[in-house]
């Protein structure tokens, strides 16, 4: 009798503390106070560490990853910790690179499965530039990684100031990105994260990675007058005689054909908000949903147009971007989403082998803008697109709606062939709506008027494909 009790104690406690352990998560929380004690935890899987709030500052590194977190099944609560890096560590040569053949230094990998990583404030001080464009603060290539309200604020790009005028195409800027998603990365979320962008480079992008969420998400940038770059009495502008790297069109912005930069136009500091790269070493890029994020004063708003499959992004707002609110792309979804067309159209379909994008299009208050007349641009094949406004006089009388055009953001293939087929638009505002040559089949419902390119307006149109 007395081994029988025995025995069933043990079987209770046993139980009891199976179903403890269940209700805890299973993990015990491990609290530090020291950088050099939370980073002892990284490599570690199956913990739960909580990291003091206060600031740490990040001035040494022995890798090109200052800090790689490659634990699995792991939660690091860093609510009220602030990160500062010094971008002194972005030009180190010394620091040992990483096997996965990118050279890329960012301030945080994480590279682990299972991981979560909440609250931290994280920025660079200083103006040491890099010693390349793909410097970043979060590179995230594990699977089922979640980033929880994090804010990030960038800063140590060269030459600051001048955007993409000099900075693309392996010019003489040197990046500061925000967020990377990257291949093998799957089932990433981010939520409720923020990025403040103040360098040149992308807030939140993805590079071959696979069913990523970004939810509640929130990223600004700062823009600039052209006035204001030709007033200046030194600098590289200045010393450049305000001379762009190229002529014509540059994202958004309008040069003169030998490059020289005009007054009356408008830049982005940085890239793009929240932006899709069509894949990463041959590994595409698949599956994204962006939900109730918001984009402010950056190149392009949000850009899944360059993504390999078809998107979906929900009620979203973008404000104050200069090369286009929202580039859409083949077989994408927008629902309920919205966009001023003060700077650069409120959206786009831009490219000629798009097919089947559905749009439910917002336009919010677009006056008040500089260097812009066109509200939205559809290029491509059977697209389904709802354009309206809660106020008509949001949207000047001089903007239109344009199909089969090259005017705004996107055809960089000169030999395209441009058209605009079997397109069902919807546009329930005021706006003209002006179909170019290479329209067919197109099933129009409009408030405002529609009406055919003249023969002047098409030659322009088709003049404007070599003024890429």
């Amino acid at each position: 009798m007395i081994k029988q009790f025995v025995t069933l104690v043990l079987l209770l406690s046993v139980t009891f503390s199976a179903h403890t352990q269940t209700n805890t998560g299973e993990k015990q929380v491990i609290e530090v106070h020291t950088l050099k004690d939370f980073k002892t935890y990284v490599s570690q899987d199956n913990v739960h560490v909580k990291l003091s709030p206060g600031n740490y500052q990040i001035d040494d590194a022995e890798k090109i990853r200052f800090i790689e977190i490659t634990s699995n099944n792991s939660y690091y609560d860093l609510s009220g910790a602030r990160f500062m890096v010094d971008t002194k560590l972005f030009s180190r040569p010394d620091l040992v690179k990483s096997d996965d053949g990118n050279s890329m230094y960012c301030a945080i990998e994480i590279s682990g499965n299972h991981v979560t990583l909440e609250g931290l404030y994280i920025e660079t001080y200083g103006n040491t530039p890099g010693r390349q464009s793909k410097n970043k603060m979060f590179n995230i290539v594990g699977e089922h990684v979640t980033l929880k309200d994090v804010e990030v604020r960038t800063s140590g790009s060269n030459p600051w100031g001048y955007g993409y005028l000099y900075g693309l195409g392996g010019g003489d800027v040197r990046k500061m990105n925000g967020i990377r998603v990257g291949y093998p990365a799957k089932n990433v979320k981010l939520l409720g994260c923020q990025v403040h962008m103040r360098a040149m480079g992308h807030a939140i992008f993805l590079q071959g990675a696979e069913n990523t969420l970004i939810e509640n998400c929130q990223v600004d940038g700062l823009l600039r007058t052209t006035d204001a770059m030709l007033a200046e009495t030194s600098g590289y502008g200045f010393d450049k005689k305000f001379y762009a790297a190229k002529g014509n069109y540059i994202e958004g912005t309008i040069v003169a054909q030998d490059g020289k930069i005009l007054p009356g136009e408008i830049i982005s500091l940085s890239e793009d908000g929240i932006r899709m790269y069509p894949e990463y070493k041959g590994h595409k890029t698949k599956n994204t949903t962006i939900k109730n994020c918001t984009v402010t004063q950056m190149r392009r708003g949000i850009c899944t147009g360059l993504s390999s499959s078809g998107d979906t992004i929900i009620d979203c707002v973008v404000r104050d971007c200069v090369a286009t609110g929202y580039n859409i792309g083949n077989g994408d979804t927008v629902i309920n989403s919205s966009a001023d067309a003060k700077y650069g159209e409120a959206f786009c379909i831009p490219y000629t082998n798009a097919k089947n994008a559905k749009v439910e299009m917002t336009i919010l208050d677009s006056r008040n803008g500089l260097a812009n007349t066109l509200l939205a641009k559809i290029n491509g094949t059977g697209h389904d697109v709802v354009i309206k406004t809660a106020d008509p006089k949001f949207i000047l009388e001089t903007m239109a709606i344009k199909l089969s055009v090259w005017e705004g953001y996107g055809n960089f293939n000169e030999n395209a062939k441009m058209h605009a087929t079997n397109i069902k638009l919807d546009n329930q505002t005021e706006t003209e709506v002006i179909t170019f040559k290479g329209t067919e089949n197109a099933k129009i419902k409009s408030v405002g008027k529609v009406r055919k390119a003249t023969d002047e307006e098409n030659k322009i149109n088709e003049g404007n494909r070599t003024k890429r």
